[in-house]
């Protein structure tokens, strides 16, 4: 699993630092989608340098673009558009129906700007982020006052930072069954023999998996057990895998 780097754009910022948090939050926001030099926008860049424009009004700016109206918008089902801007805009998954159904309710009546506007306005944003904060997926990790079933279902929705949001073929929401029948999403294997989410790391590190076992067929009983695992990188991928085959449930993943 990648490390999700804090990106704050400080007060004693230089040219490069502004750079650096000028590509992550490109990055964020369009989800890894190529850019050309030609769709950057100079005029908000050139405000963010100047400090007349804070990083949140930076991604206000990116989201509310005629660039991500055509990456995300123009070409989605609308619960697609929306699991994204939860994605590249709060760092998370929607954790149920509601909130889906909240946001397809708020572009009908107010339209597109209301809708971004309600993920950089909200106050989950500014706990998290704040004014000069980078977005970052947050959904890998427990949260205060989040459920613990946004962890699998982040998974569904990240592929790793080697994947475009813009490119992986999905014009329906990926969520909508689990989100309308209030289950977990399962861990799927990427393309690739690593799982989504687990992708890379660094060698040497151990994870601590906490695991809630499958009922066994061969009791009454129904009650299920949560235990914790402690597993080397090098076997994450493979250790998720046989979780998933098993029909464990991985309800979180930490460095130890």
């Amino acid at each position: 699993m990648e490390t999700m780097e804090t990106l704050e754009l400080r007060a004693d910022r230089n040219d490069t630092d502004i750079e650096i948090i000028v590509r992550a939050v490109y990055r964020q926001v369009l989800g890894n989608s190529y850019l050309m030099e030609s769709d950057r926008l100079l005029s908000a860049e050139s405000l963010l340098k100047q400090g007349q424009l804070s990083v949140r009004e930076f991604v206000r700016a990116i989201a509310k673009s005629e660039l991500y109206s055509e990456k995300f918008f123009q070409n989605n089902s609308q619960v697609r558009f929306i699991e994204l801007n939860y994605k590249h805009f709060l760092g998370r998954a929607p954790e149920d129906e509601s909130e889906i159904a909240y946001h397809v309710d708020l572009y009908s009546s107010q339209g597109y700007g209301a809708e971004i506007d309600s993920y950089i306005d909200s106050l989950e944003y500014q706990q998290n982020f704040g004014e000069n904060i980078v977005p970052n997926y947050r959904g890998f990790k427990s949260q205060v006052g989040q459920k613990n079933v946004g962890f699998s279902r982040m998974f569904q929705l990240y592929r790793g930072y080697a994947n475009s949001d813009s490119s992986q073929g999905y014009k329906q929401g990926r969520l909508t069954w689990e989100v309308a029948k209030n289950t977990a999403s399962p861990i799927h294997a990427a393309s690739s023999s690593a799982l989504a989410g687990a992708t890379s790391g660094n060698r040497g590190d151990i994870y601590r998996l906490r695991v809630m076992q499958a009922a066994s067929s061969k009791t009454t009983v129904v009650r299920r057990i949560t235990t914790e695992i402690l597993v080397p990188f090098e076997q994450l991928s493979s250790k998720l895998q046989q979780l998933n085959r098993k029909g464990n449930k991985v309800m979180s993943i930490t460095l130890a």
